[in-house]
């Protein structure tokens, strides 16, 4: 895994509420989880990018692994493990867009309605959607963030 800026190696995620999962920076709903299976079957093996530029906006984008290129202009946040898929689904944010959200914590989910024609979930009437909150104290501590919050 590729370190963050602040230092910190993205974690693999827990399941939604695992208390006892050690923090991490991105998970997923249920719903997600299930359209991430459905995805895989169709695609196979998926990854997650958060430009926070042009197309979608902010939404993440969903693509075949390896699809989309990264580079020291990403931050890898996390690996989404989804069981029933035999490999994480990496997630990725550019360098830029980490600026701003560094001290949040995103929850990938899934609503209704078009998303953008690059990610795999487009033509299935869905899209892919961030919901974020600030990280905890004991957060923030643990992924070495001690600047303040802006």
């Amino acid at each position: 895994m590729t370190p963050d800026p602040d230092g910190h190696e993205g974690a693999q995620t827990g399941r939604p509420g695992d208390a006892s999962a050690s923090p991490h920076r991105v998970d997923l709903t249920g719903e997600a989880a299930d359209l991430l299976r459905r995805l895989t079957g169709l695609h196979g093996p998926l990854m997650f990018h958060q430009s926070g530029g042009c197309c979608d906006g902010s939404s993440p984008m969903c693509y075949p692994d390896g699809d989309f290129i990264t580079s020291e202009a990403d931050v890898h946040l996390g690996d989404l493990a989804v069981d029933g898929l035999p490999a994480p689904v990496p997630f990725w944010m550019s360098v830029s867009q980490y600026a701003y959200w560094r001290h949040t914590h995103l929850t990938v989910d899934v609503v209704p309605g078009r998303g953008s024609g690059f990610s795999v979930e487009a033509p299935e009437g869905v899209r892919f959607l961030i919901r974020s909150r600030l990280l905890t104290d004991d957060e923030l501590t643990a992924f070495g963030i001690t600047s303040p919050r802006v």
